[in-house]
């Protein structure tokens, strides 16, 4: 635990350091966002951002006036792992649960080095393991172990089932982080509904294998989450053009819920270092959720 504490720790350290370089002097907080509580108002400057205006107040004629926010310290993130068997993909070492797991831990201790609650829930086809809110590194230890060291007792997906647990548990508005491939069906209703009450992110984890079948004859496909093998021949053109459309169009069909939601998308292959496409996130929520 204790090499894997300091590789995560060198991973949070470059992604704060970085961060600040790229953000130029805007940056506060990786998860600044769904803290925050109403402080005051302000007459309106060029470049505030409209939502915030407050337009009974503005509407009486003396002028126009923005909302003012500040932190709430007991903000709260959870993080929503999928943990099924479709994410054991990829090369040994870095595959898609691989990678999951280590944006997981870095984003804890992030949100641990920053005052939040940090919780857990892990997720196949049931719970598989639950770690309420809570500060200190104490709780960043009890995350860690939840995410590294549980045993599935499922290796099956069901997406609504746990975006509908999250619902029925999460009361307080927080930050959601669902990190999975979102390779499942009948799961945009309640993925709508956290988005409508909590801050949503969005992490899809992907892998080259999902979308460039490579051309090798007649080969056995296992699947993982059934325990059952299917011969497929991947030497027609036809059967490789289907598998990288399937992927192309159910990537672009999330995206477009994220985008009409208001849900941060982000994309992660198992091929990429986390740290660049992780700063960008972190770059836009800043940006797009400046307050006064």
């Amino acid at each position: 635990m204790n090499q894997l504490f300091s590789k995560l720790r060198k991973y949070e350290i470059m992604i704060r350091k970085v961060a600040n370089n790229h953000l130029q002097g805007d940056y506060q907080s990786i998860f600044k966002g769904a803290g925050l509580e109403f402080d005051d108002l302000r007459p309106y400057q060029y470049g505030d951002d409209i939502r915030t205006i407050e337009w009974k107040v503005s509407a009486k004629g003396h002028g126009t006036f923005v909302k003012t926010f500040r932190e709430d310290k007991d903000q709260c993130v959870y993080f929503l792992l999928d943990i099924s068997g479709s994410q054991d993909i990829g090369e040994v070492g870095n595959k898609k649960i691989d990678q999951g797991k280590i944006i997981s831990g870095v984003l804890t201790l992030a949100g641990i080095f920053e005052g939040s609650q940090v919780g857990l829930i892990s997720f196949s086809d049931q719970k598989e393991k639950l770690v309420l809110p809570g500060k200190g590194m104490k709780q960043g230890v009890k995350m860690l172990r939840g995410i590294f060291e549980h045993e599935n007792k499922s290796l099956k997906t069901d997406l609504n089932a746990m975006f509908t647990f999250s619902l029925n548990l999460i009361k307080k508005r927080s930050i959601i982080i669902v990190i999975s491939d979102f390779i499942d069906e009948n799961y945009e209703r309640p993925f709508k509904a956290l988005a409508e009450k909590h801050d949503l992110v969005a992490i899809q984890l992907t892998d080259p294998r999902e979308s460039a079948l490579p051309s090798l004859g007649i080969i056995p496909v296992f699947d993982k989450e059934k325990g059952k093998t299917t011969w497929v021949n991947t030497a027609f053109g036809s059967f490789s053009n289907k598998i990288t459309e399937t992927f192309t169009t159910e990537r672009d069909r999330l995206k477009t819920i994220c985008k009409k939601n208001q849900i941060n998308y982000l994309s992660i292959d198992t091929t990429q270092d986390i740290v660049l496409p992780l700063i960008e996130m972190f770059k836009f929520r800043n940006k797009s959720m400046k307050r006064g």
